[in-house]
């Protein structure tokens, strides 16, 4: 059995398990209450610890929850849904664990699994219900939605003839999405026409692409970004760096910030695209786990063979990026083999397992923990916080920015702090998450522009402007982004007319503020008109121009390739 069906599915003795204990249901017509307990075991079996199911301290437990589930049923003020109580106790027994060990209902389960597959049957478009009107964001990129003439901004007003007004995102989902071959018709109002357009589309398989970005950045500097590691990472990944070196790519910047991980041997796959292998005696460890089980414990080893493993690299992280993707920054800094920068990372190192259970839901369970090569445990600690401030301790840290590569910043204010060796000799800190080598703030914005953001005031600016002002826009620029970064301004003029629209929202802006963040004001305008223009990659491309993370790291290619010896 490969390794993603292992880590995520049950073993044959758990199915079962849980088939008995269906039978049993069937066969002796139980209580609510017997058939709660029996989920209950059935779960337990899940997490392939049958052997205790004999054991009177279990039975007693199964019990003491079947007397309260049934003592509430009969006997509480107002009629009781056993159903919600038994997956609020299944939430409550999870919370008890770790942070990360987690129930996932049955609605959610579905998209959960949806989103680490990477595709789905559908038109393909992303999309945001606006003012009661479904208006497409973007059509996804090689989707039939993009192949029969979709364009951002264009607004669904009927689907199969019929009125789509005031539709919610479920309702969205429900009527486009469906089996591949099938059709739909959608009927759109797109802005500067005067008719309405009516399309039938074919649905097909639709890929959610992992990464967002794979552009060149300058002459010789190759930039992916990376949300999330799904089933096609590797692939995905693969054809990213295969296209930028025809592009001219002689060195890499790698964006992990805020991604939030996802399958481990992605993440494996990865980090082997840059490391030589070892030898037989002392292979090169990528990662590996330690558990109480065995059967939860593993090791991966990088290869040799990639094209990739002299590339000079850089990782740019943040306190978003989290356990795969600390994985793949930690193996390449314990073994001196590019450089990261930005903020210390989230510091989530705890293997989940995943047990899909009957009813359609699912449960995730912590089995083993990930250690980098040089031993150092990504898990920051729990102990004693609850969910929000184990969350929020992420985001809190007080970091001094600069040159880290010998990691003697915290070490100054902390020793407590475990200390280790990377492979060429350096110090670098456990305690957990991963240090950068290189520590650079992303930057405060005021609170004038945290308001803009929150209340997507340059999204639907900018969606004004492309519908009016700036309709030849599109025409003018086709799909040359260079020449819109190049040569589209946000003019003083289109300034003057953005503060218009700031105060019909009613939002007072502050003069300091406004001055203070009006570099960032400009680019974020030009990056969400560049966003309508030539998608999320155009939205990126322009944005990193105001990044101070990202254009630190481009001066930081000497001490990246020095790391490495690559000179």
């Amino acid at each position: 059995m490969d390794q993603k069906k292992r880590q995520y599915g049950l073993r044959l003795s758990d199915l079962h398990w849980i088939e008995s204990a269906r039978n049993l249901i069937m066969k002796k017509r139980f209580s609510t209450i017997t058939v709660c307990a029996l989920i209950i075991v059935s779960m337990i079996a899940g997490m392939g610890i049958n052997r205790l199911i004999s054991a009177d301290n279990l039975y007693d437990q199964i019990r003491k929850f079947g007397d309260i589930l049934s003592f509430v049923e009969k006997n509480y003020v107002d009629e009781v849904d056993t159903g919600k109580l038994t997956d609020a106790a299944i939430v409550g027994m999870l919370n008890s664990l770790d942070p990360h060990s987690i129930y996932i209902p049955p609605k959610q389960f579905e998209k959960v699994v949806e989103d680490f597959k990477g595709k789905f049957e559908g038109v393909g478009i992303s999309f945001r219900v606006i003012n009661d009107t479904i208006t497409v964001i973007e059509p996804i990129a090689g989707g039939p939605s993009a192949r029969m003439g979709v364009l951002s901004d264009d607004r669904i007003v009927k689907i199969n003839d019929s009125s789509s007004i005031k539709y919610t995102d479920q309702d969205v989902m429900k009527r486009l999405r469906g089996p591949k071959g099938t059709k739909v018709r959608i009927t759109i109002k797109r802005p500067g026409e005067k008719d309405l357009l009516d399309f039938e589309i074919i649905r097909d398989v639709i890929s959610i692409y992992s990464i967002d970005a794979s552009m060149m950045v300058s002459q010789d500097v190759g930039y992916v970004r990376v949300n999330q590691f799904k089933e096609t990472t590797h692939e995905e990944f693969a054809a990213a760096l295969q296209k930028l070196q025809s592009q001219g790519m002689k060195r890499l910047i790698l964006d992990l910030r805020d991604n939030g991980g996802g399958y481990l041997e992605e993440a494996y796959h990865m980090a082997d695209q840059f490391l030589s292998g070892g030898t037989a005696e002392h292979p090169r460890t990528i990662v590996y786990t330690k558990s109480r089980k065995a059967e939860f414990e593993e090791a991966y080893y990088a290869q040799s063979g990639d094209p990739y493993e002299k590339l000079p690299l850089i990782i740019l992280v943040n306190h978003g990026t989290a356990s795969a993707s600390e994985i793949v920054s930690g193996a390449i800094q314990d073994w001196d083999r590019g450089l990261v920068v930005g903020e210390t990372t989230f510091g989530k190192g705890l293997v989940q397992r995943q047990y899909p259970l009957r009813d359609g839901s699912a449960f995730r369970l912590t089995v083993a923990r990930y250690y980098t090569p040089s031993g150092r445990l990504i898990q920051r600690s729990y102990e004693g916080k609850n969910k929000d401030e184990y969350q929020m301790e992420a985001f809190q840290r007080d970091e001094q920015e600069g040159e880290n590569i010998d990691h003697t910043h915290d070490e100054k204010s902390d020793s407590t702090i475990p200390k280790f060796k990377t492979f060429g000799g350096r110090t670098v800190l456990g305690g957990g998450g991963i240090t950068p080598d290189y520590v650079v703030k992303s930057g405060n914005l005021t609170g004038l522009v945290q308001t803009l953001w929150r209340r997507n005031i340059f999204y639907d600016y900018s969606k004004e402007y492309i519908e009016g002002p700036g309709n030849s826009v599109r025409s003018k620029y086709g799909q040359d982004l260079e020449k819109f970064k190049s040569s589209f301004q946000i003019s003083d003029p289109m300034l003057q007319d953005f503060r218009k629209y700031i105060a019909t929202k009613k939002i007072v802006i502050d003069e300091k503020e406004y001055q203070e963040d009006l570099n960032f004001i400009k680019a974020r305008l030009k990056a969400q008109i560049a966003q309508w223009l030539f998608g999320f990659e155009g939205y990126i491309g322009v944005i990193l121009e105001v990044d101070n993370q990202f254009q630190k790291a481009m001066t930081l290619f000497p001490e990246a390739e020095k790391i490495s010896n690559l000179k």
